[in-house]
C-alpha cells in the first residue's frame, strides 16, 4: 500500500479508537469500508487490515470471504483457514461467514515493543486446489500510556565554578507508545537559572539536557528544585513528572575529562556474565576527593541497565545478564565520572551485539496429506511448511534437506514456505509407507539444524494381475473314478493388499464349447474331475483356469490344467482270429507229412487296454492231443510240436486262452479245428461231419459272443477291403506274365506267412461232401517223387485249370495254413473262382492287429 493510504489508515484507525468509547457501530461501518477500499487497491496480492489496540475479544478485522470474491459457503467447503505467524494464533476465521476476528484483546506495545509499526502476518489456507494467500493487520497504536521517568527524584550537583552554557543530560522518560502518541516534548519549570534543550538519540529517542544560563551562587542559593514534565502527542496529550533536585557545590576547578567522549564495543551474544565489555576512563588533576573520580550510568535505552554492571571505582563495565542478538542489537549507555568535589563529565557508550548461531531451525507444518495412492502422479503436493531461524546473516540462512533416498523432493514456495511433492511413481508393493525425515540446517560456522518427521502411507491400487506359480499343472487320475474326486490344486498369488489380492479361480470356456470333465473351486483352487473318465474313450484333458482378482477393473491370469488318465485294467483281450464267424471253430489243414515246428495257424488279439494291461500271452487250454501242437507265448502261433503221425486222428480241436497281465488279469479264448490230409484233392473231407463233439464249455460260449458282437464290425470291414484288394491284384495278374519264386523262403520274424505265398481255399459250405477243386492255382507245383525235406530245391512253377464240377456251390474263404521253407513239399493250393472268395495274406506288416502285444 503507498505510504499516503498508510498515513490515512494509521489516521483513520486513531479516530477509530478514540470515538469507539463513545460510538462502537460507526466505528464498524467505518472500518469496514476502509478495509474494502485497502482490499480493493492492494489487489490479488495480499489482505491488508488494520486494528486498533485494546479493542475487545472478537473483535471485527475484516470479511475475507467478500475480499476474495468467494462465498462463504466455498471457504466451508474448501476448508478454509488461517495460519499466524510464529506460535501463538492472534486471529480466528469463521468459515461460515468468511469474517476473520481478533481471538483476544491485542496491546500494542506488548505484541511488538520498540517498534514504529506493528504489522502481524498471517496466511489463509484454502484446500481444492490449495491456494495459499498472504494478509497482513497492522495494528494501530492507541494513547493508552503516559511518559515515566525511571526515578521521580533527580538529583544534581554542580559546583558553584560551573560556567555558564554547561550541559547536563537527564534521565530519558519512557513511553511504550510509538508515533505521534509516544514521547514528544519536555518541558522544565521556570526559572531564573536553568533553561531546558531537547536532543535526539541515534535510535531516535528523544531526551532533554539541563542548560545552565546563569552562574550559580551557592552563598545565595545553595539548592533548586525544578519540576521536569514529558508529554506525549496524543490526543489528548498524556504527561509524566520527576522533581529536580539541584544541590550547588563549593569550589572545584578542575572537571574531570574522559579520554574519549564515545566507546564503541562488538560484542557476542553468547559472551558469559562477568566478561569484561569496556573499561571508561576519567582523570582528575585535583587532589584530594575532588581529584577521586566516581562512575555511574547516568542514562541507557531500555533494558541495557539489567544486562550491563559499572564498577564506580574502576570504570569497568561488565557483562551482568544474557545478551540476545534477538532481543536486541545495539546497547546505548551514558556514563557519568564525578569526582569528589562534585564536578563530573559524560560519556556514551555503544555496545553493538554481534550474532552467534544460538537458534537451530524451526519448522512449522501447515498442511499434511497422511495418505497417498500408488498411482499418484510424480509432483503430487504431500505436504507444505514453513521454516525460520531468529539468527541473522548466514546464521538465518536456512537449507531444507530430506534424510535417505526417497521418492520425494522439496521446492520452495514464496517467503519460507516449502513444498513436499513427489519426484517419482510409487509402488505399494515395494514399500508400503514412508517415513519422511526434513531436516533444516542453517548455514552458521556450528551448523544446527532441526528435523520434522512426516508419516506417508501409501494406498493399495490394483496394479497387479494375480500370477499362477506353473504356467502348466499336470494331473493324474484312474479311470473308471468316482465324481466329483479332487486331483490337486492350482495356486495363483496377487501382490496387491485387500480385494485387489483377493482371487478367485474359474474355468475358461470358450463360446460354444462343451461342459468340461473338470471343475475348479473358485476360492481354493482345487481341481476336481466331475465324471467318470474313460481311459480308451479320453487319455488327457486340458483346460485353462483363470484366476481373477477382486479389483475394479479386474486383473487376471490364466494356467494350463493336463488331465492325464491312468489305464486300468477293464476291458479283456479281443481275439481276431480266429474270427467268431467261422462257427464253432475255424478249420485249418495240416498235411500228414508235416514236421516239428510246422506253423498251423497265428492267434491274434487285441486289447484295449495300454502298457502292461495290454500286455497279451497265448496258451492252450484244451487240445485233443496235447501233445502233438505248442503254441507260442507271446507270439499266438500254433506250430506242430513233434512230426505228424499216421496214427494222430485226423480232427483235433484246441481251445487257445488269451490273458493279458492287469491286476487282475483278463482273457478270452478261441477255438481251433484242424483236419489231417494225406492231400487236398481228396474229395471226401468232412470236416464237419467227423469234427469231434464239442464240449459243453459255458465261460467259453460268453467269451466268444462277447467277441463275436466286439469284431463283427471289423471283420466286415476287413473282408470288403480283401474283397477290393484281390479283385484288383486279378486284374494285375490279367496283365502280368507269371511270377518266378525264389529258391529259399525266410521264415518271418512275427511268425506270419511270407507275402509271396497266398492260399485260396474253397470249400462248400451246407454239405459234408466238399470237394477240393484245382481251379486256377497260381502257387508252385512239386513233382510227387520229391521227398518230404527238398523243399529248398522248388523252382518250378505250374499252372492248371480245372473246370468247376459243382454248380451253385458257395465257396467260403478259409484261413490257410502258412508253408514254411523247411517243411517240404505241399500240395498246391486250391483257387476259388466264385466272386466271394477272399485272399488271406496273414502278415504282420499288412495287417497291423498282428504286430506283438
Amino acid at each position: 500500500m503507498p505510504a499516503s493510504r498508510e498515513d490515512a489508515v494509521r489516521l483513520l484507525g486513531r479516530g477509530m479508537a478514540w470515538n469507539g468509547r463513545r460510538r462502537r457501530g460507526s466505528l464498524r461501518q467505518v472500518s469496514l469500508f476502509l478495509l474494502c477500499v485497502c482490499v480493493w487497491q492492494s489487489g490479488a496480492e495480499s489482505l491488508r487490515y488494520s486494528l486498533a489496540e485494546e479493542m475487545e475479544r472478537d473483535s471485527f478485522v475484516g470479511n475475507i470471504a467478500q475480499d476474495l470474491g468467494l462465498a462463504p459457503s466455498q471457504l466451508a467447503a474448501r476448508k478454509a483457514r488461517v495460519v499466524s505467524e510464529g506460535n501463538q494464533q492472534l486471529f480466528r476465521l469463521n468459515p461460515s461467514t468468511g469474517v476473520l476476528t481478533a481471538k483476544e484483546s491485542l496491546d500494542r506495545e506488548e505484541i511488538c515493543p520498540q517498534s514504529e509499526t506493528c504489522t502481524l502476518l498471517f496466511k489463509v489456507l484454502i484446500d481444492n486446489p490449495l491456494q495459499l494467500i498472504r494478509g497482513e493487520v497492522e495494528i494501530l497504536d492507541v494513547n493508552d500510556n503516559s511518559p515515566v521517568f525511571p526515578e521521580k527524584e533527580i538529583i544534581l550537583e554542580i559546583p558553584e565554578t560551573t560556567s555558564p552554557g554547561s550541559r547536563f543530560p537527564l534521565e530519558s522518560a519512557r513511553d511504550k507508545d510509538v508515533g505521534s502518541n509516544g514521547l514528544q516534548n519536555y518541558s522544565l519549570e521556570s526559572n531564573s537559572h536553568f533553561s531546558l534543550a531537547l536532543n535526539t538519540m541515534n535510535d531516535g529517542v528523544k531526551y532533554a539536557e539541563l542548560v545552565l544560563d546563569r552562574q550559580l551562587d551557592r552563598e545565595e542559593t545553595p539548592k533548586l528544585n525544578l519540576l521536569l514534565t514529558a508529554t506525549d502527542g496524543g490526543s489528548p496529550p498524556k504527561s509524566g513528572a520527576a522533581q529536580i533536585r539541584i544541590v550547588v557545590l563549593d569550589i572545584n576547578d578542575n572537571t574531570p575529562m574522559f579520554s574519549r567522549e564515545i566507546y564503541e564495543v562488538r560484542l557476542a551474544e553468547n559472551s558469559p556474565a562477568g566478561q569484561l565489555v569496556v573499561r571508561v576512563a576519567a582523570t582528575d588533576p585535583d587532589e584530594g576527593s575532588n581529584g577521586k573520580v566516581q562512575y555511574a550510568f547516568t542514562k541507557s535505552s531500555e533494558g541495557s541497565r539489567e544486562l550491563f554492571d559499572l564498577n564506580p571505582d574502576t570504570g569497568e563495565i561488565r557483562v551482568a545478564g544474557i545478551l540476545d542478538f534477538e532481543e536486541m542489537k545495539k546497547h546505548e549507555m551514558m556514563v557519568r565520572a564525578t569526582d569528589g568535589g562534585g564536578l563530573s563529565v559524560h560519556c556514551k557508550v555503544q555496545v553493538e551485539v554481534v550474532d552467534v548461531n544460538d537458534n537451530a531451525p524451526e519448522i512449522q507444518l501447515t498442511s499434511h496429506t497422511a495418505s497417498l495412492p500408488e498411482d499418484a502422479p510424480p509432483h503430487t503436493l504431500v505436504a507444505l511448511f514453513s521454516v525460520r531461524d531468529r539468527d541473522a546473516g548466514d546464521n538465518g540462512r536456512i537449507e531444507c534437506t530430506i534424510d535417505g533416498d526417497l521418492p520425494f523432493t522439496l521446492s520452495p514456495t514464496f517467503d519460507n514456505y516449502y513444498e513436499l511433492r513427489t519426484n517419482a511413481a510409487l509402488d505399494r508393493e515395494t514399500m508400503a509407507d514412508y517415513n519422511i525425515s526434513i531436516r533444516a540446517t542453517d548455514w552458521g560456522p556450528r551448523r544446527l539444524s532441526s528435523r520434522e518427521s512426516l508419516w506417508v502411507q501409501v494406498t493399495d491400487v490394483n496394479d497387479n494381475a494375480p500370477a499362477f506359480s506353473q504356467e502348466l499343472y499336470s494331473m493324474w487320475v484312474t479311470e473308471n473314478n468316482s465324481p466329483m474326486v479332487r486331483i490337486g490344486s492350482v495356486q495363483a498369488s496377487d501382490a496387491d493388499a485387500g480385494s485387489n489380492a483377493r482371487v478367485q479361480y474359474a474355468l475358461v470356456r470358450e463360446e460354444g464349447q462343451e461342459q468340461a470333465a473338470v471343475s475348479v473351486s473358485s476360492e481354493s483352487g482345487d481341481v476336481y474331475v466331475v465324471r467318470s473318465l474313460d481311459y480308451e474313450r479320453v487319455r488327457a484333458l486340458e483346460v485353462w483356469v483363470s484366476a481373477a482378482d477382486g479389483g475394479s477393473p479386474a486383473l487376471s491370469a490364466r494356467a494350463l490344467v493336463r488331465v492325464l488318465v491312468r489305464d486300468e485294467n477293464d476291458n479283456a483281450p479281443v481275439v481276431l482270429h480266429p474270427g467268431a464267424e467261422s462257427g464253432a471253430g475255424a478249420g485249418e489243414l495240416v498235411p500228414r507229412w508235416a514236421p516239428a515246428g510246422y506253423l498251423v495257424a497265428k492267434v491274434v488279439a487285441v486289447d484295449a487296454d495300454a502298457g502292461q494291461n495290454a500286455w497279451l500271452s497265448y496258451e492252450l487250454a484244451k487240445a485233443t492231443e496235447p501233445g502233438l501242437f505248442r503254441l507260442g507265448l507271446h507270439s499266438g502261433e500254433l506250430r506242430t510240436a513233434r512230426a505228424v503221425a499216421e496214427r494222430d486222428a485226423p480232427r483235433h480241436r484246441l481251445v487257445v486262452l488269451v490273458r493279458d497281465r492287469g491286476q487282475p488279469p483278463r482273457s478270452a479264448s478261441a477255438t481251433l479245428a484242424i483236419a489231417l490230409l494225406h492231400d487236398f484233392s481228396d474229395a471226401h473231407v468232412r470236416l464237419s461231419q467227423d469234427a469231434p463233439p464239442a464240449e459243453p464249455d459255458d465261460t467259453l460260449t460268453l467269451y466268444l459272443i462277447a467277441c463275436l458282437a466286439c469284431v463283427s464290425a471289423l471283420c466286415l470291414a476287413t473282408g470288403l477291403v480283401a474283397l477290393l484288394m484281390k479283385l484288383r491284384r486279378d486284374r494285375q495278374r490279367q496283365a502280368e506274365p507269371l511270377p518266378t519264386f525264389p529258391t529259399a523262403v525266410a521264415e518271418s520274424d512275427a511268425g506270419s506267412l511270407p507275402r509271396s505265398l497266398v492260399y485260396d481255399v474253397c470249400l462248400a459250405t451246407g454239405t459234408l461232401s466238399s470237394d477240393f477243386h484245382f481251379l486256377g492255382p497260381l502257387l508252385p507245383c512239386f513233382p510227387a517223387e520229391m521227398p518230404p525235406g527238398v523243399a529248398p530245391h522248388r523252382s518250378s512253377v505250374c499252372s492248371q485249370e480245372v473246370s468247376r464240377v459243382a454248380e451253385g456251390v458257395d465257396c467260403a474263404a478259409q484261413g490257410g495254413a502258412p508253408l514254411s521253407e523247411d517243411r517240404g513239399p505241399r500240395p498246391a493250393e486250391v483257387v476259388c473262382a466264385a466272386s466271394s472268395r477272399v485272399d488271406l495274406n496273414i502278415s504282420s506288416d499288412q495287417n497291423p492287429w498282428l504286430t506283438h502285444q
